[in-house]
């Protein structure tokens, strides 16, 4: 199980590396290179997520983060981009990232052999998190289930990314007293004991990070996330 969480997370980087930097030359001649960038980095993850549970391969899912973000960025260049009267941002998102993901169905289809290297996929995925039901087969109707799924994965993604946001805010002694604490809802004696701090320590660290969660979260919602 161990070998194949890092597997997977060996995969996970090595995609990330090569889809951000593809997807950043693709861009190259577009402004504002930097807010795409963050674009990137900000959506990248729940995109990819999505698209694993909907059944896709690693590569696939990559697949579809980067032509994902490639139509939002092509819809925004030609003015045609998110309407906020015609709908939530969340939604919009999840709808550009449902028709790539059918897409990476229709190509498929066209090379049975593709299909191999997603069930290799979904074993060591399963594997890896002691689930015995393949992915296809837990999200095996992407229409009925996409929007609880989308759901689920929006939460997760909105809180890593401004705890990611914070990290680099604080100290890294800090932000540990912080996620034992409160992520990981270790008691404050125990905190005390293992980290090595005072009570007033990690108080102090529940207290400030706590405030700059809260900040980054609202940031976040009033960007549209």
């Amino acid at each position: 199980m161990a070998e194949g969480k890092a597997e997977l997370e060996k995969n996970l980087d090595a995609g990330y590396q090569r889809t951000r930097k593809s997807l950043i030359e693709r861009l190259d001649d577009w402004e504002d290179q930097g807010a795409w960038d963050d674009f990137y980095r900000t959506y990248w993850r729940l995109i990819h997520r999505v698209s694993m549970r909907a059944g896709l391969s690693n590569d696939e899912a990559f697949d579809v983060v980067q032509e994902t973000i490639l139509t939002i960025a092509k819809q925004w260049k030609k003015g045609r981009a998110y309407d906020a009267e015609k709908g939530s941002f969340k939604s919009w998102l999840m709808n550009v990232a449902r028709w790539r993901i059918a897409d990476q169905y229709r190509k498929r289809k066209r090379n049975p052999a593709a299909m191999a290297v997603a069930s290799h996929q979904w074993r060591v995925e399963d594997e890896a998190d002691g689930r015995g039901t393949a992915t296809i087969e837990r999200f095996a109707d992407p229409d009925d289930s996409m929007e609880k799924v989308w759901d689920a994965e929006w939460s997760a993604n909105i809180t890593k990314v401004a705890r990611d946001r914070v990290k680099g805010q604080v100290s890294p002694k800090q932000f540990q007293i912080f996620d034992c604490y409160v992520i990981k809802e270790w008691t404050a004696e125990k905190v005390k004991l293992e980290l090595g701090v005072s009570m007033a320590q990690v108080y102090l660290a529940k207290h400030r990070v706590g405030a700059l969660m809260k900040k980054e979260l609202q940031a976040l919602c009033e960007q549209g996330f």
